[in-house]
């Protein structure tokens, strides 16, 4: 079957340049946008960027060593570094009503700003409520913790999800920087933290929640993502 008539995916990305109070900077993992963007819009969908703030995206310095070809042409382009870097929408330009799913793309810097960004997760609880998709990869499921279907209901209570992983922290050196480990956060809002072996790509789908493990599963949430919405 084709894409649904509404054809419009919004990427979640963060404002934050360092770890916490230290001088060590951080930001959006590129790959984690750019690869997940590209299989999306083949498959025909609109691809847009948010932020909990709006406007700039602060890049990892360390995700710019793992690009490929196809990452750089889509980092390269005036559309991305316009709508996704520069001028990234506010979450209160957003009509959640717009879009079959949300996907919160990772790097460390969003471990400090999805949390509780209440915007957001009212768009994401919006859009699951419609029938739309909740996605997310690696340090992105950090944006999921705290959604909420109802007062005290969390939307990832009894569903199986996975994202970054502690062992993957102490491989990262991060371990004493971050300020939670995603397993433990999502277990105590009663989901199921599933986990594979360190950097290996890994997503899982429960319902129409898709996580990914780490950065390289953001082709792996994108292709169950689509897989799902032509269904």
């Amino acid at each position: 079957m084709q894409p649904t008539t509404l054809k419009k995916i919004l990427v979640v990305l963060t404002n934050t340049t360092r770890y916490g109070r230290t001088t060590d900077p951080t930001g959006l993992w590129l790959g984690e946008a750019t690869e997940f963007a590209v299989i999306a819009q083949r498959a025909g969908y609109q691809v847009d960027y948010v932020s909990p703030r709006g406007g700039f995206v602060p890049l990892d310095p360390r995700s710019m060593k793992y690009t490929d070809e196809e990452t750089l042409t889509v980092y390269e382009s005036a559309d991305f570094q316009r709508r996704a870097l520069t001028h990234s929408l506010s979450p209160q330009q957003v009509n959640p009503a717009d879009y079959v799913a949300i996907y919160y793309a990772g790097g460390h810097g969003v471990m400090w700003d999805f949390p509780d960004n209440q915007p957001l997760q009212t768009i994401a609880a919006t859009i699951y409520a419609h029938g739309g998709y909740v996605t997310s990869v690696c340090h992105g499921i950090a944006g999921l913790l705290n959604i909420q279907t109802a007062p005290g209901q969390y939307l990832i209570a009894d569903h199986q999800v996975t994202g970054f992983t502690k062992s993957e922290e102490i491989l990262a050196g991060k371990r004493s920087v971050v300020p939670f480990y995603n397993q433990p956060a999502a277990e105590a809002h009663g989901a199921t933290f599933l986990k594979k072996r360190a950097y290996k790509e890994y997503a899982v789908q429960d319902g129409r929640l898709i996580t990914g493990q780490n950065p390289f599963s953001a082709k792996a949430v994108a292709r169950l993502l689509v897989q799902n919405l032509t269904a």
